[in-house]
């Protein structure tokens, strides 16, 4: 009886810390490259890391988008859409874009495609 409530204890935990850790890597970016992304192209791709305080003014139709880059970090900072729910979004920090729909407006971070080893 006691085996089976340390097997059961062990497996909850390696359990937890797999669902912990896949979020971590969903969660967190690898890079600091950003792509900024209207109706399916690429307009602009930035490295924070490197990038200098500058605002971005993307138009679509009748309506802008204002996106700041300030201290290494990218946000929605005005937005002539009805919802503005990408600009409550906030800054960029996670896998998760910032997303302006009636403007189709993406901004995201870009995934690495460097080769770590190559096989022959």
């Amino acid at each position: 009886m006691k085996l089976k409530k340390i097997l059961i204890i062990i497996c909850i935990l390696i359990f937890l810390f797999g669902i912990i850790g896949s979020l971590y890597l969903i969660l967190n970016p690898h890079s600091q490259k950003v792509n900024i992304i209207q109706n399916g192209k690429i307009l602009y791709t930035i490295d924070l890391e490197k990038s200098e305080n500058r605002i971005i003014e993307v138009e679509y139709k009748d309506s802008k988008n204002i996106i700041e880059i300030k201290n290494h970090k990218i946000f929605m900072a005005d937005a002539e859409c009805p919802d503005h729910i990408c600009i409550k979004m906030g800054e960029l920090k996670s896998g998760i874009p910032i997303v302006c729909l009636p403007n189709k407006l993406v901004i995201e971070f870009t995934e690495t495609n460097e080769i770590d080893a190559e096989v022959k």
